[in-house]
């Protein structure tokens, strides 16, 4: 059984870099703050051990294609 792997906002930028998604670290960040309703961009959590935002790594990579996929069909669709 694989456990999930947890990343914090400068695993996660390194992660996207390698994925060709180039991101500052205010980008980042920006993604992983909470909006007025409470949400963010992305599924970042606080840890509750050591208080840090953390993301799943799938969750992360998962949003990314998810994304293109939405992306691909609204071309295919012209």
């Amino acid at each position: 059984m694989a456990y999930p792997t947890y990343l914090d906002l400068m695993q996660a930028r390194a992660l996207l870099k390698k994925m060709n998604v180039a991101l500052n670290e205010r980008q980042i960040k920006r993604a992983a703050e909470m909006d007025a309703k409470g949400k963010r961009k992305l599924p970042f959590f606080v840890d509750p051990i050591d208080g840090r935002l953390k993301i799943e790594k799938n969750s992360l990579v998962n949003a990314y294609r998810k994304l293109q996929i939405e992306a691909e069909k609204a071309c295919k669709n012209r």
